[in-house]
């Protein structure tokens, strides 16, 4: 699974960037942020979750502790119109399926947001392009490579 062509896609871009994570390939069983916490042995609050979404169109990436739901309603004063992306979407907009996107490796820049409250945490973990594979990072290092803007989400 190591060498699945959507995490090597995600390897590479990860060194293009400079990113010093480890990237682990969790159990298939493993689909959640509570799952990838108690898999990883870290808090929930430390998964990033990358949430695709469409504003009017265009998508829109946004890293959310898992830890915390997106109020639409709180975020859209910032974001502009949010309405959660479908599959065919997110696969078209990231090269990547529901499940394992990534904040980095899309085919072109993502205007993406992070949850200020994963700065809480000396690693993040998120998913490195595949359902099971998740990689680790810092708060700051997520922020430089994906070019986000801190926002509250919740």
């Amino acid at each position: 699974m190591a060498d699945h062509p959507s995490i090597e896609k995600f390897r590479t871009a990860l060194a293009e960037q400079g990113g010093a994570g480890e990237i682990v390939v969790l159990p298939d069983s493993v689909h959640t942020a509570a799952l990838a916490a108690e898999a990883l042995g870290c808090e929930v609050g430390a998964i990033a979750n990358s949430l695709l979404f469409d504003s009017n169109g265009v998508p829109l990436l946004i890293l959310t502790s898992g830890a915390h739901r997106v109020d639409i309603a709180k975020v859209e004063p910032v974001t502009g119109p949010l309405k959660r992306a479908k599959p065919d979407f997110v696969k078209e907009a990231t090269g990547q399926v529901i499940g394992g996107v990534s904040p980095i490796a899309h085919p072109a820049p993502i205007l993406t947001y992070v949850d200020s409250w994963l700065r809480r945490y000396d690693v993040v973990w998120a998913a490195a392009g595949h359902p099971a594979a998740v990689f680790s990072t810092t708060f700051e290092e997520l922020v430089t490579m994906t070019g986000a803007t801190e926002i509250e989400v919740e």
